[in-house]
């Protein structure tokens, strides 16, 4: 029987890692982005805030979005628990208090790419060392979850990372659609009109699917299309409804997992209903705003059936009765 507080360990654990990395690959895509945009183009760093939610909390501590300010907030200001060194850490705290379940190689890699970002931290503040040390981060958290692939028996232990994962990621896709897609570049400016492919390939290179959706898609990067990928498709490892299946399979192999079950299929639904082509110009922010909600509903449910033990949250109850 796994106790709840190993379970919540774990789940934060892989949330974590999943969330530095993200963060290290979305800084590394701005950063490419600004070189292939025009001088006009007002891109700038203050999306990558928007899209870690945490504007309020940046404002409160710098004057404006610059370079230098939005690396420093991003990936060492302890201020934003969820920099890269924090996430770091407590993705390190969660493992060690968990050693015993999990394979040694993971922690020696996971401990060794703390190390290496606390000692290197400094390098983002400069383009020149900057692509070293988002890339050796991003392949530290591949060699991660790697190992834990491939070295981790696949029980109900194995099922808590793979939630973990799954869930951030899906929540960062959304963040990064959100963001990229609607509010990165000035509306109805025609000079910018031909910049749009660059635009929406930023969007699949944020989430490592720019050659996936090549191979699939087969037609040049369109918004319609790129949002149908990264939110529909079902073999993608980042399109959310990908996520959504693999939290699916989790929670079968899980006891206690009706009410979760219930909140994944409101997301799945929310996913599955949405004609793509009719969000694209307009409603693309009220969608994600609602699919985020659903999200968090999921993370809370997953809580309270196996990190609290409570009883099946309210939401629940309302969405049996409109079954």
């Amino acid at each position: 029987m796994l106790l709840s507080s190993v379970a919540e360990r774990v789940y934060w654990f892989a949330r974590y890692v999943e969330r530095v990395e993200n963060t290290a690959r979305m800084v590394l895509v701005n950063n490419n982005l600004l070189l292939d945009m025009p001088r006009n183009a007002t891109l700038g760093w203050a999306p990558l805030v928007s899209i870690t939610g945490k504007s309020e909390i940046f404002y409160d501590t710098y004057k404006e979005a610059s370079e230098r300010n939005v690396m420093r907030f991003l990936v060492m200001d302890t201020n934003n628990q969820s920099c890269m060194l924090c996430s770091l850490k407590n993705s390190r705290e969660n493992l060690r208090t968990s050693r015993a379940i999990f394979p040694r190689g993971v922690w020696e890699t996971l401990n060794d790419l703390y190390s290496y970002a606390k000692a290197n931290k400094s390098a983002v503040l400069t383009r020149r060392s900057r692509y070293e040390f988002l890339s050796h981060v991003i392949d530290s958290c591949h060699l991660i979850t790697g190992k834990l692939s491939a070295s981790m028996s696949h029980d109900q232990i194995y099922e808590f990372v793979r939630l973990g994962r799954n869930i951030e990621r899906a929540d960062m896709t959304s963040r990064v659609i959100d963001v990229r897609a609607d509010n990165l570049l000035p509306k109805h400016d025609e000079e910018l009109k031909p910049f749009d492919d660059i635009q929406w390939k930023s969007v699949l290179d944020s989430l490592a699917g720019y050659q996936m959706y090549r191979r699939y898609v087969h037609v040049r990067v369109r918004g319609v299309e790129v949002l149908r990928f990264l939110l529909q498709d079902t073999y993608f490892p980042r399109a959310i409804r990908h996520c959504l299946t693999q939290v699916e399979l989790c929670l079968r192999n899980l006891p206690l997992n009706e009410a979760p079950q219930y909140a994944l299929v409101r997301a799945q639904r929310k996913i599955d209903n949405i004609d793509i082509t009719k969000i694209v110009g307009g409603r693309l922010n009220e969608f994600i705003n609602e699919l985020q909600l659903i999200l968090y509903d999921l993370n809370d449910e997953l809580t309270y059936s196996y990190f609290e033990g409570k009883e099946v949250s309210p939401k629940i109850y309302k969405f049996r009765q409109h079954q």
